[in-house]
């Protein structure tokens, strides 16, 4: 069987049964590796991408399930260079061992898009499904907030461009 989806931008088509979680799919098939394995079970977060701009466990979800869609992983995330929040996780030295890291700022990325000036309790509550066992929680949520500021300034400044 093959799934066709975009993946950071370019069409991509992967040639595994349907059940194939997509995680194996973008790491063993299509060579993104930063996605993380972790439990298996979607408790931990470190495989977290994003299909369609929503945060998504690919370690549970079926590559069936993603025909057509637009996933994002930790290589595609920011378009012009490192994203703000790569940016920021690096500024913090948010990492540790660094294992969840990108399960937990793809988890990051899509909170902004709901939250783009997010308060601690909603930075808590969105990321509390992401596990870090180095326990770099207050830097994470560290890094988020100075993101979200880069991130809510960019926009400033471009709608004050288009304006």
């Amino acid at each position: 069987m093959s799934t066709t989806f975009t993946l950071n931008g370019q069409k991509t088509t992967l040639d595994v049964t349907d059940d194939t979680p997509l995680l194996w799919g973008i790491r063993d098939e299509a060579g993104m590796t930063g996605t993380k394995f972790g439990c298996g079970i979607g408790l931990c977060g470190a495989c977290t991408v994003l299909v369609n701009g929503r945060a998504t466990r690919s370690c549970i979800t079926p590559v069936s399930q993603v025909k057509d869609a637009e996933i994002t992983t930790i290589e595609g995330l920011g378009e012009n260079g490192p994203h703000p929040l790569q940016k920021a996780w690096v500024e913090t030295q948010t990492p540790q061992c660094g294992y969840c890291q990108s399960g937990q700022i793809m988890q990051a990325a899509a909170m902004l898009k709901d939250f783009p000036d997010p308060t601690d309790e909603q930075i808590n509550q969105v990321m509390s499904g992401n596990l870090c066992r180095c326990m770099a929680y207050v830097r994470i949520r560290e890094a988020i907030k100075i993101a979200a500021a880069e991130m809510r300034s960019v926009n400033v400044q471009e709608d004050a461009t288009n304006e």
